[in-house]
């Protein structure tokens, strides 16, 4: 496992860098941590600003515990040299998110500027790649593996549907035709697939494989509780560390689901201290509630317990 910060980022919120009161409100919000957007949500002619906005936030409000990050503009834009030269020696800048993530030595150029635009910073600035094309799905192990500064890695939900041509218009909702469809003498039953399943898990394991944080993208339907709360609890069942929201209504719901219930911490904790006595015992398996136990599902149980903290 690589040494990177720890901090939780179960609840993500991204917010326009130039939207000052925006910007205010999230680092006064419940979110585990914050990237201001300098990249899609802020048109060419915001850009300066948003970049200056970005920078007094960072010097000005009080973000207390949380993570704060940045999203530059794409690698190949023109104002990507100016925000790295701006934000390289900020102290309370904690990561920068990299869009459109797809080769890993761009990654390793972003990582270098930062260094060279603050060389006598102690701890440098985590990178967090976006995967957001089809292109950086294929080079996602590349792209996690490409230099020590990488932290995590995001699915970039929205944009990824774009980039393979999926027919849906909502962000992180599989398109309504994208269902199997049973046979003519089964009177053609139908189960609606989930578009984002390959993409996630592929994340998933690159960045558990790299000792990476992974973070999903966001559900668009921010003003829809019940598909704001399914996505993330979607996300926390599969393993990710957090989701990113868009809406501060959003950040109750997406915490609640990276918590665990009451009764998954208490059945943790009952498979460590079952495991703890057996080991006693000098075995390396017991049974609980008929079940068969070993290090697997204590590790399992470990990550629960964690999670709760």
């Amino acid at each position: 496992m690589t040494n990177h910060d720890q901090r939780p980022t179960r609840a993500y919120l991204a917010v326009p860098a130039h939207r000052s009161e925006m910007v205010v409100k999230a680092a006064d919000s419940a979110a585990d941590a914050v990237f201001m957007d300098l990249e899609d949500a802020v048109p060419p002619s915001e850009k300066k600003t948003a970049l200056d906005e970005a920078v007094r936030s960072l010097t000005s409000l009080n973000w207390e515990e949380k993570l704060v990050a940045v999203r530059l503009n794409r690698v190949d834009s023109p104002f990507i040299e100016r925000e790295i030269r701006a934000l390289a020696a900020l102290p309370r800048l904690d990561s920068v998110i990299v869009p459109k993530a797809e080769r890993a030595s761009d990654i390793c150029g972003i990582a270098d500027g930062l260094r060279a635009a603050a060389p006598d910073r102690a701890k440098p600035i985590e990178l967090e790649l976006l995967i957001e094309t089809a292109l950086g799905l294929v080079n996602v192990d590349l792209l996690a593996a490409s230099h020590s500064s990488v932290g995590a890695l995001h699915l970039g939900v929205g944009d990824f549907a774009a980039s393979i041509g999926a027919r849906s218009s909502g962000i992180g909702a599989s398109p309504e035709g994208y269902r199997h469809v049973g046979s003519a003498q089964s009177g053609y039953p139908n189960v609606p697939l989930d578009l984002f399943a390959y993409p996630m898990m592929r994340v998933l394991v690159a960045a558990r494989a790299f000792g990476l944080r992974a973070v999903d993208g966001p559900c668009g339907a921010f003003r829809d509780a019940k598909m704001t709360a399914s996505s993330a609890l979607k996300a926390a069942a599969m393993g990710f560390d957090g989701k990113q929201v868009i809406h501060p209504s959003q950040i109750e719901p997406t915490l609640n689901a990276f918590r665990p219930s009451d009764d998954e911490l208490t059945c943790a904790r009952r498979i460590v201290e079952a495991m703890a006595q057996a080991e006693a015992r000098g075995t390396g398996a017991v049974t609980l509630d008929e079940k068969m136990i070993d290090y697997a599902n204590v590790r399992m149980a470990q990550r629960i317990i964690k999670m709760g903290t």
